[in-house]
């Protein structure tokens, strides 16, 4: 498959925040981080149009502002992929590429790289992106998810523990002085980069589909996948995403773009 066929974007953008209301309007050195998600997408080669799917009619106005294409849905979908799926209902791209609305530094060198195992493998459903974990303590976190696979990258479980886990490591010992445990840190755990590209009609029923006993238990989507027997390709690349989950993630962004500048 050529790249002859449609892809859209859609960035979910959700005022209603329990521990960041309001984030997609925030301001990043006097920039909306919705303008920057949406501008660091626009940069793809292989996306066709972007969309911004948002609840509210704030966002929708600021997003007009910059020149943004912005649709309004519904504002009970309980998961970012359900708002998504939404707005491709209407679309007539075969590709749905879905790009979470909190990453600022996404570029879209680094979505066409997820992209690009659907137009080479058209029996291909979703696919998304990792990258290596250099910190113990983002292995040790469970707010990142960890990714593993297989020989040909097909991911094997996403889990918020520290997977692989080597059987003889002491983890309490590591948890006093994660400072000093980096040569525990096995040669190849990665982390999840939250980009799924999807094909439109598998976008549609995995909306539809029930949540599963796994899912639900690490309150991870991508497993629901996983546990119906679907593949899911994970492409490593080499990309480290800045979050923005609560108001002092800005700054953290604020000091990596002005250092970026100097």
């Amino acid at each position: 498959m050529g790249k002859s066929v449609k892809i859209s974007a859609v960035i979910p953008a959700r005022y209603g925040s329990t521990r960041f209301e309001g984030k997609p309007l925030a301001l990043i050195l006097g920039k909306p981080m919705v303008q920057y998600v949406y501008e660091g997408v626009c940069q793809s080669r292989l996306i066709d149009e972007v969309f911004i799917a948002t609840d509210d009619q704030r966002i929708m106005e600021v997003v007009k502002s910059f020149g943004g294409k912005a649709v309004l849905t519904s504002p009970n979908h309980p998961t970012g992929t359900d708002r998504v799926a939404e707005v491709a209902q209407n679309l007539r791209a075969e590709i749905i590429v879905n790009v979470q609305g909190d990453e600022p530094l996404i570029k879209g060198r680094i979505i066409d790289q997820a992209i690009r195992p659907l137009l080479r493998d058209q029996e291909l459903l979703v696919s998304t992106l990792m990258t290596r974990i250099e910190e113990v303590k983002d292995w040790l976190s469970p707010n990142i998810v960890k990714v593993v696979v297989n020989r040909e990258n097909d991911a094997l479980y996403f889990s918020r523990s520290p997977i692989p886990l080597p059987r003889d490591l002491n983890v309490e010992r590591l948890l006093s002085n994660p400072s000093k445990g980096k040569e525990f840190l096995p040669k190849k755990v990665f982390k999840h980069i939250g980009v799924y590209v999807f094909r439109r009609k598998f976008l549609l029923r995995f909306s539809k589909m029930k949540p599963t006993p796994l899912e639900k238990l690490e309150k991870l989507e991508q497993l629901r996948a996983l546990e119906n027997g679907v593949r899911i390709k994970v492409i490593p690349v080499r990309y480290e995403p800045l979050c923005v989950d609560i108001p002092d993630d800005i700054r953290k962004v604020e000091e990596f773009l002005s250092s970026q500048s100097i």
